[in-house]
This record gives C-alpha cells, structure tokens and sequence, in this order.
C-alpha cells in the first residue's frame, strides 16, 4: 500500500491502481488533483460520477439551475425527490455519498466574465458540461487567461463532441465556432448520448491529471453520431485570425464574452 493511500483508498481504487497506465503514483495524482465542472446536467452528471469514482481529490462544480421533472430523463446525479431543489446541492449529496474522499465544493451560481476567474480558482482542468455557447466562451476565455486545459462535451440531437483545448498548443473553443448561432429552443435528447459523451469527457480528464498525454485529443474532435453508431474523429486547426487565441488576445479586452 501507498504510503500516501489508506488502506480504505487502496482497496476502493484497487482496480484502477492495477492498471500500469495509472499505478500508485497516477492515483496520487488524482487524489491531489482540482477540477473545476460547470453544469450538473446530462453530460456534467456523468462526468462528475466517474470523476469522484476515480478518486480526484476536490470538484469544484458550478450550476445556476434547480432540477426539473424534464431534467430526469438524463441527468443521473438528480433523482425524482430532488426536483425543486438546486442542481448543485443535489449533485453535492450524491458524491459525497458515492466518495467521501472525493471534497466536493458545490456553488448555485451563473458563470460569468466577472466572476469565472474566482469560480475556477487554481483548478489544473476546466470541465465542460455546460449547455450555451455563450457560458462556453467564457469558459474558453478564462481557461486561456489562466493557462489550463478545458474538455469540451457537447450533444445536439442525437449526434455529440468532445475535444480538449489546450492553450498555446491547440485551436481554441472561437476558432472552431466564431460565429455566435441564432436562438433556438432546447434540443431533444436522448439519456445515453450525453452519458457517452460525459464518460468520454471524464476519460480525457483523467488521462490528463496522471499524465497519459496520448490520445488526449488536442486538435482533435471526436464526433459520435448515436444515430449510425458510428465514432469519427476531425482534425482541428488553429483559426491565426481568432480574436481570442490569435494574435489578437488580450486577457484584458475578453473580460465581456
């Protein structure tokens, strides 16, 4: 046994610790790692899940909303009793029980430009399980003005996306979407196409926080289509015109999304 896992720590995480891609020293790292998670819906529920199963030492989650009837369909952290209540208190409960070594800091709050760089503190990893493009720009912003990753997740129908923005090696979140899309009403969904897209999502996290820097998909996308069953990855390419990531950025002038 480690000296830095108890005995309780080594016999929970005993199945992953056996892995040689993780091993004693990658569950150390998870233990001390930060991320920071915005949203608690379907593709942040499933995150969260695995992220606390694994064993990382303090989520830091962010949701403004409280759960709805709608919401249950897909979102696994929030159960019928939970309706009314807010988002992050509910999702708070259920980690704390999955993993009580997990330190879960859970905050009923809109993102914003004014407050973002508060909210994310000193995580190492920005988490994506937001459903709005504009919370994703300041996502985007704040994870290049403080230099950490951001894991992209995203579904629309019954196709989705994942992607890791990794500042000043890959695209960022405005190269690939720069044009701000009209309004339109909530999408339809189906339960597992978030939950693939959020397991993949806490996959790429935790590769990343014990230092598998293979596949990680920097300046890829992964794109599935639930309709054909069929996974497919996209090549990205740095946009040298970006106002945010180009030559252009300044931390300053991005503080309004």
């Amino acid at each position: 046994m480690s000296a830095h896992l108890s005995t309780e720590e080594a016999l929970r995480y005993h199945r992953q610790v056996t892995l040689a891609e993780i091993g004693e020293q990658g569950q150390e790292k998870l233990k001390h790692a930060r991320v920071f998670l915005a949203g608690l819906g379907g593709l942040g529920s499933v995150s969260a899940l695995y992220l606390a199963a694994a064993g990382v030492g303090h989520l830091h989650v962010v949701d403004r909303d409280r759960v709805e009837l709608e919401n249950l369909n897909r979102q696994l952290l929030h159960f019928t009793g939970d309706i009314g209540k807010r988002k992050a208190e509910s999702a708070a409960n259920k980690l704390d029980a999955l993993n009580p070594h997990c330190r879960v800091t859970a905050v009923h709050e809109t993102i914003t430009m004014e407050n973002g760089d508060r909210l994310v503190g000193d995580a190492q990893l920005i988490v994506d399980g937001t459903d709005n493009v504009e919370t994703r720009r300041i996502l985007n912003r704040i994870s290049l003005r403080k230099g950490i990753p951001f894991v992209l997740g995203g579904v629309d129908g019954m196709t989705g996306m994942v992607t890791l923005f990794v500042p000043g090696r890959t695209p960022c979140f405005e190269c690939l979407f720069p044009d701000r899309p009209s309004a339109k009403g909530p999408p339809g969904v189906l339960g597992p196409l978030p939950g693939i897209i959020g397991s993949i999502q806490a996959l790429v996290a935790i590769k990343f926080l014990v230092g598998l820097t293979h596949g990680l998909l920097e300046s890829r996308l992964l794109y599935v289509d639930g309709i054909r069953l069929n996974f497919k990855t996209i090549k990205l390419g740095k946009n040298a015109q970006c106002p945010v990531c180009g030559g252009n950025f300044n931390p300053e002038s991005s503080s309004h999304a």
